[in-house]
């Protein structure tokens, strides 16, 4: 069997010797993710060559110039921070999950195609290897993403706060050992699985008092997501609508309540079925977004993965960027200066 990753990495280490231009790494580049989706190589060592080549920005900034002829933010001003969360910077405001996919390979795909840099596991899946979970913990570099362990399955505050602690343990063993975070879900009903407002304020307390930092799943309640915030949690994550129904924003008035009122950063989570949904979320002011069954129900889940992303980065563009104000009326779009009349 060829060795592919020693060929890459003779190029690579040969390239950057001679001062590989931008056109040539953006050649490289395109060699190396053709050679991974063909299983030449590997998602990590995919990654690895990455890495050797400057990382991802880099060659981010190859592509744009190949395009444009100029970096695009030497064109654009930045307008942004990065999302910070208890202290953690992160940089792309997209989160995804890990279950429903057909297959790991599938899923390993679509984390690597959305650009996400949390992905959420479901703690008490992973600990039982649930069928469409094995193997899952080591399927993907937890060196590059970071681990939200989230206690999806509870049905009380108390099971919750022990699969929390849980998947603290589970994170430090795939060595994330100041891993504190946890998606707090507590869902006693199995029917339309609403979360239950007293659990999770319950649960989120203890969990805060234990070291945690929490990112609670609500309802799209603008008072318990401020209650949340006054005990301490990291995050309100309020639903869009049900969760894996796609039904879109359906709470938009109470969310945008919530993301005027509240100073944690705000993550829609659930309902979102596709990338106009997860831009409007965006567009409303929401400073990140958690997006599984969109993506993993899709016909082509990397390609839905990455349009989730470009999505979401469009929408925060556009928020800070502020839309035009709306009118009543038509206002002509071009000047009434110097215009040809009639006789």
């Amino acid at each position: 069997m060829e060795d592919h990753f020693s060929e890459f990495k003779e190029i690579v280490e040969c390239g950057l010797k001679n001062n590989m231009p931008r056109d040539a790494k953006l050649i490289t580049v395109g060699q190396i993710l053709y050679a991974v989706t063909r299983d030449d190589l590997t998602i990590k060592e995919g990654w690895q060559l990455e890495e050797m080549m400057g990382g991802r920005k880099n060659w981010e900034e190859a592509l744009e110039y190949s395009i444009f002829g100029y970096p695009v933010d030497t064109a654009t001003p930045p307008l942004d921070k990065p999302l910070v969360i208890a202290g953690k910077t992160f940089h792309s405001r997209l989160m995804t999950g890990t279950g429903k996919y057909r297959s790991i390979a599938e899923m390993q795909q679509s984390v690597n195609a959305s650009r996400c840099e949390i992905v959420t596991v479901a703690v008490r899946r992973v600990q039982t290897n649930a069928p469409g979970h094995e193997g899952l913990a080591e399927a993907l570099d937890w060196t590059k993403i970071w681990m939200l362990p989230n206690t999806a399955g509870c049905q009380t505050a108390d099971e919750a706060i022990r699969v929390a602690r849980l998947g603290r343990e589970m994170a430090k063993l795939l060595g994330q050992e100041d891993n504190n975070f946890v998606k707090l879900e507590v869902i006693p009903d199995a029917k339309y699985l609403l979360p239950d407002p007293i659990g999770t304020l319950e649960a989120a307390e203890q969990l805060v008092k234990e070291g945690f930092a929490v990112l609670p799943y609500i309802n799209a309640d603008p008072l318990l997501a401020k209650r949340l915030e006054e005990v301490g949690c990291a995050t309100v994550m309020p639903l869009g609508s049900p969760i894996g129904s796609g039904q879109g924003i359906n709470n938009a008035a109470n969310i945008q309540i919530i993301i005027d009122t509240v100073k944690v950063p705000v993550v829609v989570d659930a309902g979102i079925g596709t990338p106009s949904e997860a831009a409007r979320a965006m567009e409303m002011g929401a400073d990140a977004l958690l997006i599984n069954s969109a993506i993993a129900n899709a016909q082509n889940s990397p390609a839905m993965a990455k349009a989730m992303g470009m999505a979401a980065e469009a929408g925060r563009m556009a928020y800070l960027a502020g839309r035009m104000p709306i009118k009543d009326y038509a206002i002509a779009s071009s000047p009434q200066t110097g215009t040809v009349t009639s006789k």
